[in-house]
Protein backbone atom coordinates (compact mmCIF):
# COMPACT_ATOMS: atom_id res chain seq x y z
CA UNK A 1 0.00 0.00 0.00
CA UNK A 2 3.01 2.02 0.87
CA UNK A 3 4.53 2.13 -2.69
CA UNK A 4 0.95 2.97 -4.43
CA UNK A 5 0.49 6.15 -2.07
CA UNK A 6 4.24 7.29 -2.61
CA UNK A 7 3.50 6.47 -6.47
CA UNK A 8 0.36 8.70 -6.41
CA UNK A 9 2.04 11.61 -4.70
CA UNK A 10 5.02 11.70 -7.14
CA UNK A 11 2.18 12.09 -9.70
CA UNK A 12 0.72 14.59 -8.16
CA UNK A 13 3.54 16.34 -7.18
CA UNK A 14 4.96 16.13 -10.72
CA UNK A 15 1.19 17.76 -12.13
CA UNK A 16 1.76 20.53 -9.76
CA UNK A 17 5.26 21.40 -11.14
CA UNK A 18 4.11 20.99 -14.50
CA UNK A 19 1.30 23.34 -13.99
CA UNK A 20 3.47 25.59 -11.64
CA UNK A 21 6.42 26.35 -14.28
CA UNK A 22 3.29 27.09 -16.87
CA UNK A 23 3.54 30.75 -15.06
CA UNK A 24 7.09 31.02 -16.14
CA UNK A 25 6.75 33.98 -18.66
CA UNK A 26 9.61 33.03 -21.22
CA UNK A 27 9.21 30.98 -24.13
CA UNK A 28 6.00 32.48 -25.22
CA UNK A 29 7.04 35.72 -26.79
CA UNK A 30 5.88 34.80 -30.73
CA UNK A 31 5.93 37.35 -32.40
CA UNK A 32 7.13 37.61 -35.80
CA UNK A 33 9.03 40.73 -36.40
CA UNK A 34 8.21 42.64 -39.87
CA UNK A 35 10.62 41.74 -42.69
CA UNK A 36 13.20 44.54 -43.14
CA UNK A 37 15.59 43.47 -45.61
CA UNK A 38 15.27 40.19 -47.82
CA UNK A 39 18.13 38.61 -49.71
CA UNK A 40 18.11 39.45 -53.39
CA UNK A 41 18.12 35.02 -54.06
CA UNK A 42 20.19 33.86 -56.82
CA UNK A 43 17.64 31.38 -57.70
CA UNK A 44 13.55 30.30 -56.87
CA UNK A 45 15.23 27.04 -55.72
CA UNK A 46 17.39 28.33 -53.05
CA UNK A 47 14.88 30.69 -51.53
CA UNK A 48 12.65 27.33 -51.64
CA UNK A 49 15.52 25.05 -49.95
CA UNK A 50 16.02 28.09 -47.33
CA UNK A 51 12.63 28.30 -46.60
CA UNK A 52 11.45 24.48 -46.24
CA UNK A 53 15.08 24.16 -43.93
CA UNK A 54 15.90 27.08 -42.47
CA UNK A 55 12.91 29.82 -42.00
CA UNK A 56 11.48 28.64 -38.64
CA UNK A 57 14.73 29.69 -37.00
CA UNK A 58 16.25 32.08 -39.41
CA UNK A 59 13.52 34.20 -40.31
CA UNK A 60 10.82 36.61 -39.28
CA UNK A 61 8.34 33.75 -40.73
CA UNK A 62 8.69 31.32 -37.74
CA UNK A 63 5.71 29.06 -37.95
CA UNK A 64 4.95 28.92 -33.98
CA UNK A 65 3.92 25.23 -33.42
CA UNK A 66 1.26 24.71 -30.61
CA UNK A 67 4.03 23.13 -28.21
CA UNK A 68 6.20 25.89 -28.06
CA UNK A 69 2.90 27.38 -25.70
CA UNK A 70 3.77 24.51 -23.53
CA UNK A 71 6.38 24.70 -20.69
CA UNK A 72 9.33 23.86 -20.65
CA UNK A 73 9.60 22.85 -24.41
CA UNK A 74 8.76 26.54 -25.05
CA UNK A 75 11.34 27.51 -23.33
CA UNK A 76 14.36 25.19 -25.63
CA UNK A 77 11.88 26.60 -28.51
CA UNK A 78 12.02 30.28 -27.92
CA UNK A 79 15.74 30.07 -27.28
CA UNK A 80 16.50 28.58 -30.40
CA UNK A 81 14.54 31.21 -32.41
CA UNK A 82 15.92 33.98 -30.85
CA UNK A 83 19.44 32.56 -31.52
CA UNK A 84 18.43 31.27 -34.75
CA UNK A 85 17.60 35.27 -35.70
CA UNK A 86 20.86 36.60 -34.07
CA UNK A 87 23.04 34.69 -36.36
CA UNK A 88 21.38 34.71 -39.52
CA UNK A 89 17.99 36.37 -40.21
CA UNK A 90 16.73 36.02 -43.77
CA UNK A 91 14.02 38.87 -42.90
CA UNK A 92 16.55 41.26 -42.03
CA UNK A 93 19.26 40.36 -44.51
CA UNK A 94 23.10 41.26 -44.48
CA UNK A 95 25.25 38.96 -46.16
CA UNK A 96 27.87 38.86 -43.68
CA UNK A 97 26.41 35.07 -41.88
CA UNK A 98 25.71 33.41 -45.09
CA UNK A 99 29.47 31.89 -45.76
CA UNK A 100 29.42 30.89 -42.12
CA UNK A 101 26.17 29.21 -42.32
CA UNK A 102 26.75 27.96 -46.29
CA UNK A 103 30.02 25.90 -43.93
CA UNK A 104 27.30 25.05 -40.89
CA UNK A 105 25.05 23.37 -43.72
CA UNK A 106 28.16 21.14 -45.46
CA UNK A 107 29.22 19.95 -41.75
CA UNK A 108 25.91 18.98 -41.24
CA UNK A 109 25.00 20.54 -38.09
CA UNK A 110 21.85 22.70 -39.50
CA UNK A 111 19.46 21.64 -39.37
CA UNK A 112 19.95 20.21 -35.73
CA UNK A 113 18.79 16.32 -35.03
CA UNK A 114 16.03 17.89 -32.55
CA UNK A 115 14.54 20.33 -35.16
CA UNK A 116 14.02 17.30 -37.93
CA UNK A 117 12.54 15.09 -35.58
CA UNK A 118 9.10 17.10 -35.79
CA UNK A 119 10.11 19.02 -39.52
CA UNK A 120 11.18 15.65 -41.55
CA UNK A 121 10.38 18.14 -44.71
CA UNK A 122 13.61 20.31 -43.49
CA UNK A 123 16.00 17.69 -44.40
CA UNK A 124 18.34 18.34 -47.14
CA UNK A 125 19.85 15.23 -49.68
CA UNK A 126 23.21 15.88 -50.30
CA UNK A 127 22.69 17.60 -53.56
CA UNK A 128 20.04 19.78 -51.90
CA UNK A 129 23.13 20.62 -49.27
CA UNK A 130 25.14 21.15 -52.23
CA UNK A 131 22.59 23.54 -53.97
CA UNK A 132 21.47 25.28 -50.99
CA UNK A 133 25.47 26.15 -49.94
CA UNK A 134 25.83 27.14 -53.33
CA UNK A 135 23.12 29.42 -53.73
CA UNK A 136 23.77 30.93 -50.31
CA UNK A 137 27.13 32.25 -51.47
CA UNK A 138 25.48 33.73 -54.88
CA UNK A 139 22.65 35.43 -53.18
CA UNK A 140 23.63 39.00 -52.07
Amino acid sequence: MQIKKMIFLIIVAGLVVFGLIQLVPYGRNHTNPPVTAEPAWDSPQTQALAMRACFDCHSNETVWPWYSNVAPVSWLVQRDVDQGRRRLNFSQWNTSGEREFSRVISRGSMPPWFYVIQHPSAVLSAAEKTQLEAGLTATK
